[in-house]
């Protein structure tokens, strides 16, 4: 799919977005909604019998007010803000970046969303369509760190702090972003709805359980109640250790964007001090104030100090009595020399207040590295290379206890994100080509300790050059010479392979050479599912609708053109028969043999209203009858695209209802059930055999006549 293509498709969803909120104007918000007070508030009848929480804490008040975070003259309107329910915001999926119209945000809360009669229907295309991976339900300013890291699609990226994902999607899209190139170089759950081939999921369980940050009060209202010093007391250590070692992996020249939803100093200026500090010069705050034209907010501070949970303050290290040690550690506070905290030019970080346009509240700083670390000058080292003594590591001058926060048996990669890496790639496909892994496993490692939550995880096999299993696939496909085969991989190492996942190149080479590393929870994107009765046909295989617009690009056999009015009616019936269909994709599908097909739609731009935006769908060829495998919330989209509306009720189970327009594609036929026997066993995800109920709305979408209807055999 192409950038312009894709902008196509993006846009469709936009316009939907957009004649949905011209329905919102004038919905009723129930009593008390809007209502500014510092005390408990009552908003109508949707909000249940929860008891409600004071949003007040006078310790948070006394804080901040101490701090002057807030300009003078807008205290009130600060804590205003933070007293209402944060707006909802959503990003829609369109491989380009926000604000091009690919952001959106209402001035209602999720909670009046899920819960409004009036709203039901707006609902429910959200939710659909974050299914469907084509709209993120992100925060705004969660938006911002992706942005100011400047991704393009031949650069590494490694996200530190990556759950739930909304952030970590927005990166993938912009690895994404030239469609044209098939592999440019709650966490899973998110990645795969998006569905793209070059991310890996690894966990790293802490044992430690801390409050959210206080950036978060108008959703996370428990945070009212909860707040004190102690929580971002608690935290400085290991943000300044994760930041530091995020800097270690640091290719020179690259950028690292640190970020909080915190607004306190102690996680946030005083993380980056320390670090500039630390680095002594290798990296430095990056200018990044018109980088983001029309966003509001504040210069970093350069002076604040430390308070403990019980209101007492400290402005220096030297002032803190022996006992309190353990709790207060002096890279909390600024550096005392003028010039060096002035060249630290902290004025550069990004501080966003909620009520300069009705955020959370959100701390952002942008490094940008010069040299490698200090301790850490020599090359990377990996595995099937010999390990050459090394010095020990230096501890920062200025703080000698701070001097063991990155972990100095590690050395500094520079496969992360920022510039080209050719050197680190060709050093790792070296050791990849010289065995020193085996039969390309790259499951988790043994355990050496207890099994978190008792499971074990399957292993990531590649599949290898000589398995018999891939000749039947690529002589059925047609698929091009360029495939890279040596990409697949399965989950089972003996048996039977039911699914095959896709990873680029740059990916395995991450897999293969560190999977005694790190316990690798889920990478690649499904392209192939095997059949139940796979044998029957002349491939085991069928196409996943997950990984199509990764593998469609290879395949250059079995594609069968399609019309708009086809792909109505592919989406709404289940398995109709050819005469159902155009007479030009029937003179398509009568001469194929049973088995897994590609169904494309390509936009005419000669008719400017119809859908501009390729389609590109997994269907089967049976005996007399073409069915599409396409998952329940992508088939929604693909009809709200087309301008019709879906119907809040499920279909009953083996029946098909659609109501449509005599200038659509006319009603179903009786025959919809196809013949037995003619489709493979449906897939393990029974959301791709589910027809969706349709209904006319007035959304704008293509119209004409019916198709003619050949009579053509069964």
């Amino acid at each position: 799919m192409s950038l312009d293509r894709a902008r196509g498709r993006a846009c469709r969803v936009v316009q939907l977005g957009r004649s949905r909120e011209k329905r919102l104007q004038g919905v009723g918000m129930g009593a008390g909604e809007g209502k500014k007070g510092r005390g408990p508030v009552r908003r109508g009848g949707w909000e249940g019998g929860y008891p409600e929480i004071v949003k007040e804490n006078k310790l948070f008040e006394h804080y901040y007010q101490e701090l002057k975070i807030v300009p003078e003259g807008e205290w009130d309107q600060f804590m205003e803000a933070l007293r209402e329910p944060l707006p909802a915001t959503l990003r829609i999926t369109g491989y380009k970046r926000y604000p091009e119209e690919l952001a959106w945000h209402t001035n209602l809360s999720r909670k009046i969303l899920r819960k409004s009669p009036q709203l039901e229907k707006f609902h429910q295309f959200l939710v659909s369509e974050t299914e469907s991976g084509n709209i993120s339900r992100q925060e705004a300013v969660s938006m911002i760190p992706p942005l100011l890291l400047n991704a393009h699609p031949h650069h590494k990226i490694l996200d530190m702090c990556a759950a739930p994902g909304s952030k970590t999607t927005q990166l993938i899209e912009m690895l994404h972003a030239d469609m044209n190139v098939p592999f440019p170089g709650m966490l899973w759950t998110a990645l795969w709805r998006v569905g793209m081939p070059l991310c890996w999921v690894v966990f790293k369980f802490l044992n430690i359980f801390l409050s959210s940050g206080d950036g978060t009060m108008r959703k996370n209202i428990d945070v009212w109640k909860k707040w004190t010093t102690l929580n971002s007391l608690q935290l400085h250590g290991l943000q300044l250790r994760i930041a530091t070692r995020g800097a270690e992996q640091l290719v020179e020249g690259g950028r690292m964007v640190y970020s909080t939803c915190s607004l306190n100093p102690i996680e946030d200026e005083a993380v980056i001090a320390s670090l500039l500090e630390k680095s002594e010069g290798a990296l430095e705050l990056a200018d990044v104030s018109s980088e983001l034209p029309g966003l509001k907010w504040m210069p970093g501070i350069t002076h604040w100090k430390v308070m403990t949970k019980d209101g007492q303050w400290f402005t220096e290290w030297e002032g803190v009595p022996h006992s309190r040690h353990t709790q207060i550690r002096p890279t909390m506070f600024p550096p005392k020399d003028p010039e060096k905290l002035q060249a630290m030019h902290l004025e550069r970080c990004l501080r966003i207040l909620p009520h300069h346009q009705n955020t959370g509240g959100f701390f952002v700083a942008v490094l940008v590295k010069k040299s490698s670390m200090p301790w850490n000058k020599r090359p990377p080292k990996l595995q099937g290379e010999p390990v050459e003594p090394r010095e020990p590591v230096r501890s920062s001058p200025a703080h000698p206890t701070e001097g063991a926060a990155a972990d100095p048996a590690e050395p500094e990669s520079k496969a992360v994100s920022g510039l080209d890496d050719t050197d680190i790639t060709e050093r790792t496909e070296n050791v990849e080509n010289s065995g020193s892994k085996k039969d390309g496993v790259c499951g988790p490692p043994p355990s050496k300790k207890m099994k978190l939550f008792g499971f074990k995880e399957d292993p990531f096999v590649f599949i290898p050059e000589d398995d018999p299993l891939f000749p039947p696939i690529q002589k059925f496909y047609a698929l091009d010479p360029s495939f890279p085969k040596m990409n697949l991989l399965t989950r089972t190492t003996e048996g039977k392979k039911r699914q095959l996942y896709m990873v680029s190149k740059e990916l395995r080479n991450v897999l293969v050479n560190n999977s005694e590393r790190m316990k690798v929870i889920n990478t690649g994107i499904k392209v192939w599912c095997r059949n139940n009765s796979g044998e029957d046909f002349d491939c085991a295989f069928r196409l996943a609708q997950e990984g199509i617009y990764t593998l469609y690009p290879f395949i250059k056999s079995r594609i069968i053109t399609v019309s708009i009015e086809d792909v109505k009616i592919l989406l709404t019936q289940e398995n109709p028969f050819f005469r159902k269909l155009s007479s030009e994709t029937y003179s398509q599908a009568k001469d194929l043999a049973k088995g897994s097909i590609v169904l494309k739609y390509e936009p005419d731009p000669t008719k400017p209203d119809t859908l501009q935006c390729p389609i590109v769908l997994c269907g089967w060829r049976g005996k007399a009858s073409i069915r599409t495998f396409v998952p329940k919330n992508e088939r929604l989209h693909y009809l709200r695209m087309m301008g019709l509306e879906v119907s809040a009720e499920k279909k009953k189970e083996g029946t098909v209802v659609a109501q449509q327009s005599a200038s659509s594609c006319g009603p179903p036929g009786d025959e919809a059930s196809a013949e037995h026997g003619a489709e493979p066993a449906a897939s393990a995800d029974s959301s791709e055999d589910m027809i969706p109920d349709v209904s006319v709305d007035a959304a704008p979408g293509p119209s004409g006549p019916a198709p003619a209807e050949a009579a053509l055999p069964r």
